[in-house]
């Protein structure tokens, strides 16, 4: 199965990392470590998914993908 891909990347303003889904217009996490913020954004996205389905919003598929990973 797809899923989303996930960015995790650190912020020196926030001192922490920051993790973030690209497909999922700002669903984001915080965490002092790159697995808590992982695991934050995984919370926050089944949220975020919940909240779309329950105000009858499109949930957008998983695509994004860095181009790092892309073959042409």
């Amino acid at each position: 199965m797809k899923d989303y891909h996930v960015n995790v990347f650190y912020s020196d303003e926030d001192e922490g990392y920051i993790a973030d889904i690209p497909d999922l217009r700002h669903c984001s996490a915080f965490g002092a470590t790159p697995q808590v913020a992982l695991a934050e954004v995984l919370k926050a996205k089944e949220a975020w998914i919940k909240a779309a389905k329950a105000a009858r919003k499109p949930v957008p598929p998983p695509s994004f993908r860095p181009a790092i990973y892309q073959v042409a």
